[in-house]
């Protein structure tokens, strides 16, 4: 294992800041597929205002820690070394070990290039705290709920104005497992994560942050019966949603996106430069920016 520092190098993707605040929103085991029945109007006002690809995809397996990682580690499993459903550690050392002594992350690089930056996560599956550095965020909050993960987001947002926050849903998720993708609570349980998107959209609004803030909703991966982490296209393919300042409204991005994008969009949207050990690039045509 290498144990140094993922340097950061030039980038020519870095630039000005087109955002003060970015709020990734991963809603677990979401398939792109369940929009074609689901009732979403906040996330389908995020489409309709920005841009949106419901072919994006997770990386294999098709499971939760692995593609969570992947999602904020801006690469694949091959590098960051996280494989498996509920990886804790990397079952494969990571190729490279940043400041925190893990992969680095989108907070590591936030760390490095904003020291003075504020970041946050929020979380409803606890998986989660083991796949970011924790010393370097100033919200670390497992919530027993969706809507407590929320509501304690919402509270850091509007009160330090960070530069990051991770909301992580746990739904629809338990309702595939426990009743089925594809089902009728399936599609109850995208409703309520989709009013809290509202509730986020709508307290943004009543602050004042919306005007400075993008927001990117994405899922790390789908389902089909009562599983996941198969090869089929309803488990690998997952909404990628981004709304807000600076983003015009695109509507369908047609190129190739992987969960490992988003951290390298957030990047982007920072004015910061990736690593590079990193594999994602950022969405440019979400942007209107054509030069992939």
């Amino acid at each position: 294992m290498v144990l140094v520092s993922c340097k950061t190098e030039t980038n020519s993707n870095a630039k000005m800041p087109l955002a003060k605040h970015v709020i990734l929103i991963g809603s677990d085991g979401f398939g792109a597929y369940a929009f074609k029945n689901a009732k979403v109007p906040n996330l389908r006002l995020m489409m309709r205002h920005g841009a949106y690809s419901l072919k994006a995809r997770a990386v294999l397996p098709s499971s939760s820690a692995v593609n969570w990682a992947s999602m904020i580690m801006g690469s694949g499993p091959e590098l960051h070394g996280y494989t498996e459903w509920g990886s804790k550690i990397p079952e494969i050392p990571s190729r490279i070990l940043g400041k925190g002594n893990i992969y680095p992350t989108i907070f590591s690089v936030i760390d490095e290039q904003m020291p003075e930056a504020k970041m946050g996560v929020s979380y409803k599956w606890g998986g989660i705290g083991y796949l970011f550095e924790k010393n370097m965020v100033d919200l670390d909050f497992n919530g027993d709920t969706d809507e407590a993960t929320a509501i304690k987001a919402l509270e850091f947002i509007t009160k330090e104005k960070p530069a990051l926050t991770f909301i992580h849903f746990d739904e629809p998720d338990g309702a595939g497992h426990s009743i089925g993708h594809d089902t009728p609570e399936y599609y109850q349980a995208i409703e309520i994560i989709d009013g809290l998107v509202g509730t986020i959209l709508n307290e943004l609004t009543a602050n004042g942050m919306l005007e400075d803030t993008v927001i990117i909703f994405s899922s790390d991966h789908g389902g089909i019966e009562k599983g996941h982490g198969g090869k089929t296209l309803l488990e690998v393919e997952i909404p990628w949603i981004i709304y807000g300042k600076n983003i015009p409204a695109k509507g369908v991005l047609d190129e190739s996106i992987v969960t490992y994008d988003t951290a390298a969009t957030i990047a982007y949207l920072l004015g910061l430069e990736a690593p590079e050990c990193w594999r994602g690039k950022p969405v440019l045509k979400a942007f209107g920016n054509e030069e992939i």
